[in-house]
């Protein structure tokens, strides 16, 4: 599966920066969840837990606060306050 580069950044750095295959999180609008060639937009994010699925299928478990994804055809840049893998 083809695989895309998330950055998760806080206000104390870059705290994940690698590729992935998906992720998912809950925004202000409902959960969903970006692949590879999604579309590119940017949602607010409420916090909670998040779920990256790393390139060799594993899933990963963060609990994240309130955020900003934007989404581009290169990367997934996640801007938020707190985030810590379980």
């Amino acid at each position: 599966m083809k695989t895309y580069k998330l950055i998760v950044s806080t206000p104390d750095g870059n705290l994940y920066d690698n590729e992935v295959l998906e992720i998912a999180l809950r925004g202000t609008e409902g959960d969903f969840a970006i692949r590879a060639d999604h579309i590119p937009f940017i949602t607010a994010t409420v916090g909670g837990k998040m779920r990256i699925t790393d390139p060799e299928g594993e899933d990963h478990i963060a609990t994240v606060s309130d955020g900003i994804l934007t989404v581009t055809k290169e990367k997934a840049t996640f801007l938020c306050g707190s985030f810590r893998f379980e």
